[in-house]
């Protein structure tokens, strides 16, 4: 999920749109930045499952469709994409620019919290089997919320830091470990559909020899 989610991916929108405002106003961007995510990423862990059964769609087709999209925005990453594939158009960059307060939307939604970390964290709730493992999934998620805080705190220094370069390196890293959790997830969902694809194969019988 924090891969997915990849504070740092927001830095560059953020230093942009934030470029006027004072420090006190970017404390605040940056605050409702990580409550946006935090929210976000729990309600889906809360609720992801009841509200697909409304539209009569089970965690096993959402686990493959999710693990696609995922997968998706891994390709994008790996090849440096800064926006790590369709997560913002050029028309909401633009209207971010011109609003009051970015903090939500584009930022939060679909920047950081977009559809592959709804998905993900729905796919992930759906293998949990106890309300302790919901409740420690929360917890992540108000991690992941302070590291995004933390990251936007810093986007100037960070930027400065890494420069281009750098960020192109930490995407490439994220889409790396992105990729995998995807297949992971298109496995899982194939192999709940089809359970004998998850089938142990029998051991071979040793030869004996004469």
């Amino acid at each position: 999920m924090l891969a997915i989610v990849n504070p740092l991916l927001g830095i560059p929108l953020f230093v942009s749109v934030t470029e006027q405002m004072t420090s006190a106003q970017r404390h605040r961007a940056a605050c409702s930045t990580a409550i946006t995510v935090f929210m976000v990423l729990t309600t889906s862990i809360i609720g992801g499952e009841f509200i697909l059964g409304l539209f009569g769609i089970n965690v096993m087709d959402f686990s493959i469709a999710g693990g696609i999209l995922v997968l998706l925005m891994a390709i994008n990453m790996l090849n440096a994409r800064a926006d790590g594939g369709a997560r913002i158009s050029a028309d909401e960059r633009i209207e971010a620019a011109q609003r009051a307060s970015v903090a939500i939307v584009p930022l939060g939604i679909p920047l950081l919290a977009g559809p592959g970390a709804i998905s993900t964290a729905v796919i992930v709730t759906g293998m949990s089997s106890t309300n302790q493992h919901k409740a420690i999934l929360v917890g992540l998620c108000m991690i992941i919320g302070l590291l995004t805080y933390a990251a936007l705190r810093a986007a100037r220094g960070v930027s400065r830091l890494l420069g281009i370069t750098g960020m192109n390196i930490v995407n490439r890293i994220m889409g790396l470990l992105l990729s995998a959790v995807a297949v992971s997830f298109m496995a899982n969902g194939i192999q709940r559909l089809f359970p004998i694809l998850a089938m142990q194969p029998a051991a071979p019988v040793g030869i004996v020899q004469p």
